[in-house]
């Protein structure tokens, strides 16, 4: 990344010599045509995903640095794609910046792009610029999958397990401390590093899929217990999503598309321990269902497979409910220090709302 003039705009290199800073931090034998070209092996599916980032909606100077906010938007799309049951192939990014932009913002930004998708061996395989009055960041994600393998939300059946892969709560948290340095001050240094980090630089968790596909591949061998069949198609009794717009809707998503309901256990809700310490639990609870951004996936698993992977997976991994042939979704507590709450979309953030 370059270094001199740091107070060069974009509007005194162009757009052409823009787009040639960019394509540094591409493979040299992909950009540079109309189009990329990315090979999918025979046999498996192509998955596509778009998400856009626009300023001050999504990301701030306040919160984030221009490296964080490209980790973000690389990381963002990566998980939808774990959420699919898809290997990433690379991405695409849509620039739009106003004029008066430093040129080492955007070098940046890209520098954090490729920081995070080097860690999911995947690069930029082409995007574009153009000028506009806000940053916006629309990064288009290519992954590729077994087509017998692929995860949607449509396929859960009433009695499946709920498993969250990891804790909820951090992002919400360290944005909170991003917004108010003043606050948290009961935390150590380390753990308020941690939540900001989960904030900053979340980890999509491409890392699941090779344990699914272990448990798959065992259940299927013994007893098909993994599959049902209809007149086209082998369907994978894995249902799931990620859980960026929050764990709420995350579950509400999944029952909504399959036509169930859920039972969710308050008390097996995976929470930062450091959270209780420094917020009420009330607190710690919205901030884990509603907060958002913690991009860990949500899945619908035969219990005794849902139970396998926790196992496995370990580090705060955890059924949290039930699904349930009514269609509504609960948080309850069998503990009876709080009332049953049903949980809906109005609850969480919507663009449009």
């Amino acid at each position: 990344m370059r270094d001199e003039a740091p107070d060069q705009r974009v509007q005194d290199i162009g757009e052409q010599g823009l787009l040639k800073r960019l394509q540094a931090f591409c493979p040299a034998d992909i950009v540079g045509d109309d189009a990329a070209v990315l090979d999918v092996p025979v046999g498996r599916s192509l998955i596509v995903t778009t998400d856009v980032l626009v300023d001050r909606v999504h990301f701030s100077d306040r919160t984030t640095s221009p490296e964080d906010v490209g980790w973000r938007a690389a990381a963002a799309n990566l998980s939808d794609l774990a959420a699919m049951g898809a290997m990433p192939l690379g991405i695409t990014v849509g620039l739009g910046v106003p004029g008066d932009l430093a040129v080492n913002w955007v070098e940046r930004l890209y520098q954090g792009l490729t920081d995070c998708l080097r860690q999911y061996g995947t690069v930029i395989v082409g995007g574009d610029v153009v000028r506009s009055p806000i940053i916006t960041i629309a990064i288009t994600a290519f992954g590729e999958a077994d087509p017998n393998r692929i995860i949607r939300r449509s396929t859960a059946r009433s009695g499946d397990a709920i498993v969250v892969t990891g804790i909820h709560g951090a992002s919400r948290a360290g944005l909170e401390l991003l917004l108010h340095p003043e606050q948290g001050q009961s935390l150590n240094p380390g753990d308020r590093t941690l939540l900001i980090q989960a904030h900053q630089r979340p980890k999509p968790r491409l890392d699941v899929l090779p344990v699914l596909w272990r448990l798959w591949d065992k259940e299927d061998a013994q007893n098909s217990k993994f599959k049902i069949q209809n007149s086209k198609f082998k369907i994978p009794l894995i249902t799931g999503m990620d859980s960026s717009d929050g764990l709420a809707d995350a579950v509400i998503q999944l029952c909504r598309a399959s036509g169930i309901g859920a039972r969710i256990e308050r008390n097996q809700i995976p929470i930062p321990p450091m959270l209780i310490e420094w917020v009420t639990p009330e607190q710690a609870m919205n901030w884990a269902l509603y907060g958002g951004e913690d991009f860990e996936l949500v899945l619908c698993l035969p219990p005794e497979v849902a139970q396998i992977l926790v196992d496995q997976l370990g580090d705060r991994a955890a059924m949290i409910g039930t699904t349930t042939l009514e269609p509504e979704v609960w948080l309850v507590d069998s503990s009876g220090s709080y009332p049953n709450e049903r949980l809906t979309f109005e609850q969480g953030f919507q663009h449009f709302g």
